[in-house]
């Protein structure tokens, strides 16, 4: 009994002692935590209550050292503060308050990574026993912006492992930046066999963090298109922020399920002597792949492009392209059709050339065999006079002798033409040109050329003559579409008549030019130009004009010299006659009498004054 009475009062004690160490504590209050960015400055607060006074008080400020234990770095009592040398915050930290207010403040300059610690604020009174309070201290770095490097070579899709897509990269961050790949903005998550991500950290003597993170993966067909990047997710005070990549493709190879084979050139359709250019492509990219073109049934070329020159219908056919994988040895082909058009030579029937005669009728008909519909159409001195595989000549004469050709044109495909020639003669008399002019005036001496131009099949042959029964020498003789044109050279010397005589085994024609001589003559008083139309009748006429004029310069001197009384007294008369010609006879008389008049007779017998003369 006395026992557990003696026990009953211990536990009494027990409690009352602590009730009252609890009554007695300093109560201190901090924050959790405190962040700032790099190089900032940090405060650090301290808040106490307490029933004794500054002067009974002491305040010491410490921080955790890795694994726990604590540093002391500041101290301060009734008579001293006192900063604790030869720590990190020695030079950078400094106390704020005397703890009169119930607050006092650890202030830290230029935070580092390195500082980011736990620090205890301890506040010890005379009655009031101790209290402390703690607050982690956080710094942050904003990381460098991020780069990202994707792979230069092509991936397969055949590889059995994940192959290397590419790497990202973020520096200088704290804490430490996280780094999620994202393809078309959906996040990759790892995948042991399909998406492997590798990351890597270096810390640097400063203690900002960079992040290194590698991703591989198995590709299919369609990542081809699609655009990879990664997302950096960073701490700052208070939060977290993200920033991401620039965008990245890859090449991804995959074989080919279809091939497909075209005509690149020409477009449209093709005809004989053109180039054609044949391509072959697969769907598939694989470089292990090998492509062939060959028409059905003939050797083979390799590569993606079959080139022809020249073209005939012989290439026509169906060319096939096949790709073979190198590597897993799958084949598959495609085929396309060619065909070259053709156009054969123009037949004209007749063939070259006909004979018809003058007034009979002429069929001729041109065809061309050809893949595509035709035109045809019938030229004659370059003008289209008919259109159609025939051509009817009715009445035939030399107007419709000539060369006629045949044009057969594909009107589908530009400059794919035929043609052919028939020449048509038609039998007949000669039939000379009509000319412009068959008379011709020519100085003495003078060269006239004359030409004839003649109609006529068989070509008539073509003989020069004059009027006096002579032969001229033919300069030059030409067969022409229609007959013959044939020119000679005639010297003038007189007046001449040359005839251009034509004959064949059905007639004859001829045609007379009419050359006139023109003589020049030049006395002292004038030049007389004298044009004769027969022999020498020009010339007769020349001379009695000069006679005339001579006789009156005479009979003017002789009629002077009578008023001067030098000759046949003013009584007397005379007579003075002169021959012309057998022809004509002009007779000057001369008389005086009592008047003093004198008449003087004319060349046609016409009394004149001596005035008028």
């Amino acid at each position: 009994m006395a026992a557990r009475d003696t026990a009953s009062l211990l536990v009494g004690f027990l409690v009352l002692v602590h009730t009252w160490g609890a009554w007695a504590n300093v109560e201190v209050n901090m924050e959790d935590r405190v962040e700032v960015f790099r190089g900032d400055t940090a405060h650090i607060t301290c808040m106490f209550t307490s029933s004794d006074g500054v002067g009974g008080m002491v305040i010491q400020w410490l921080y955790v050292k890795p694994p726990g234990q604590k540093q002391k770095i500041y101290y301060q009592d009734t008579t001293i503060k006192n900063v604790e040398q030869g720590t990190q915050f020695t030079e950078r930290m400094s106390v704020n308050g005397t703890g009169a207010t119930g607050e006092i403040v650890l202030t830290i300059s230029d935070v580092q990574p390195a500082d980011e610690l736990e620090f205890i604020c301890v506040i010890k009174g005379l009655t009031d026993g101790t209290g402390e309070g703690r607050t982690k201290l956080k710094v942050f770095e904003t990381p460098e912006h991020p780069t990202i490097e994707g792979v230069q070579t092509g991936i397969s899709v055949n590889e059995d492992s994940p192959s290397k897509i590419g790497i990202c990269e973020v520096k200088n961050g704290f804490p430490k930046p996280n780094i999620t790949w994202y393809r078309n903005n959906t996040p990759l998550r790892a995948d042991q066999d399909v998406v492997k991500v590798v990351p890597s950290i270096t810390t640097e003597s400063t203690k900002l963090v960079s992040v290194r993170s590698e991703l591989s993966m198995k590709v299919t067909k369609e990542d081809k298109d699609n655009l990879f990047y990664c997302e950096i997710t960073y701490f700052v005070p208070g939060g977290t922020k993200m920033t991401e990549t620039n965008r990245i493709n890859i090449t991804v190879y995959y074989p080919s399920t279809a091939v497909s084979i075209w005509v690149e050139s020409p477009k449209g359709k093709i005809k004989e002597g053109d180039s054609i250019e044949i391509r072959c492509q697969g769907n598939g990219n694989m470089p292990s792949s090998i492509f062939k073109i060959s028409k059905k049934d003939s050797e083979s070329e390799e590569g993606h492009m079959l080139v022809r020159h020249n073209v005939t219908r012989l290439q026509s056919g169906v060319y096939e392209c096949t790709s073979t994988d190198t590597d897993t040895f799958d084949e598959i082909s495609g085929n396309t059709t060619v065909f070259v058009n053709y156009l054969d030579p123009a037949v004209v029937m007749p063939k070259d050339t006909v004979v018809v005669t003058q007034g009979e009728n002429l069929k001729a008909t041109c065809n061309a065999l050809s893949s595509l519909q035709t035109r045809t159409a019938w030229i004659k001195n370059g003008v289209e006079i008919s259109v159609g595989h025939s051509l009817i000549l009715k009445d035939n004469t030399f107007g419709t002798a000539g060369t006629y050709m045949c044009v057969v044109t594909v009107p589908e495909i530009e400059g794919m033409e035929t043609n052919g020639t028939l020449t048509v003669y038609v039998q007949g008399p000669p039939e000379i040109l009509k000319l412009n002019d068959t008379e011709i005036d020519a100085s003495y001496d003078e060269t006239v050329v004359l030409s004839c131009n003649v109609r006529g099949f068989p070509a008539p042959s073509i003989i020069w003559t004059t009027s006096d029964g002579k032969n001229l020498e033919t300069t030059s003789q030409l067969k022409t579409e229609e007959g013959v044109r044939s020119v000679v050279s005639v010297t003038v010397t007189n007046d001449i008549i040359a005839f251009c005589n034509a004959s064949n085994e059905f007639g004859t024609d001829a045609v007379a030019f009419n050359i006139t001589a023109i003589i020049h003559t030049t006395t002292p008083a004038t030049t007389t130009t004298i044009s004769s139309a027969t022999g020498g009748r020009g010339f007769i006429i020349a001379v009695i004009i000069i006679c005339m004029l001579l006789l009156a310069f005479l009979g003017s001197v002789l009629y002077f010299l009578y008023k001067k009384g030098k000759i046949c007294g003013r009584s007397g008369k005379q007579d003075l006659t002169k021959e012309k010609s057998s022809k004509d006879n002009i007779v000057v008389e001369m008389k005086s009498d009592n008047t003093e008049e004198a008449v003087l007779l004319g060349v046609n017998g016409e009394k004149q004054l001596p005035n008028d003369q």
